[in-house]
């Protein structure tokens, strides 16, 4: 059996009767399939839907003057970079920061349902769709490096100072959980049903 290495992407040939080897490139771990992938891939899934909700309601952003202080959300950042003019940027963290997550969201739900209903329909779109969140999903720390940037650079005390709010963790933990929902979902099932209907009736 021919598998890919999830590390450095190199096929290499299982022993038959073997469940585990090891890459010949990398030295990383093969396996032939993944277990309890669904499972797996579920509850990473429902564990990042639950963060979503807190990471675009608490704030990720508090900024502090003399004056006053102001603290904004992912969509409050989006609604005051629109409003001041930079619509360029606040359609890149809109893309980035809402979209992307929840694409990523609805597309691995949307994997998971039509394999555990064994549907064999559009098996190459559903495995390019597989593909194209694994390669999107890093975009997704966007937020993450700007609020880091935003706070490295507004530290004025006591003029002016910038600290990362209570919805950064959670935003973060959306995008880690997202990739490893990914990692662990294995694209083989996706057609192991064809290949089952077509044996049955070869």
């Amino acid at each position: 059996m021919i598998v890919s290495c999830p590390t450095c992407q190199l096929l290499s040939r299982v022993p038959s009767g073997s469940e585990v080897a090891h890459c010949p490139r990398c030295a990383a771990r093969l396996m032939a399939r993944g277990h309890y992938s669904l499972q797996r891939t579920w509850a990473l899934v429902i564990a990042s839907a639950i963060c979503y909700i807190p990471a675009n309601t608490l704030p990720v952003l508090t900024t502090s003057t003399l004056r006053s202080s102001q603290s904004d959300t992912v969509l409050a950042g989006i609604l005051y970079l629109y409003t001041s003019g930079s619509w360029p940027l606040a359609l890149i963290v809109l893309i980035a920061s809402v979209m992307i997550p929840v694409g990523k969201l609805v597309s691995l739900g949307y994997l998971l349902l039509s394999v555990q209903r064994g549907s064999v329909h559009a098996s190459r779109e559903r495995t390019r769709m597989f593909r194209l969140v694994e390669k999107i999903g890093r975009w997704s720390m966007l937020d993450i490096f700007v609020i880091a940037f935003v706070v490295a650079l507004v530290q004025l005390p006591p003029l002016m100072t910038a600290q990362p709010g209570p919805g950064v963790p959670f935003f973060a933990a959306v995008v880690i959980l997202t990739m490893i929902a990914a990692f662990t979902f294995d694209p083989r099932l996706i057609w192991d049903q064809l290949h089952a209907q077509q044996q049955a009736h070869g």
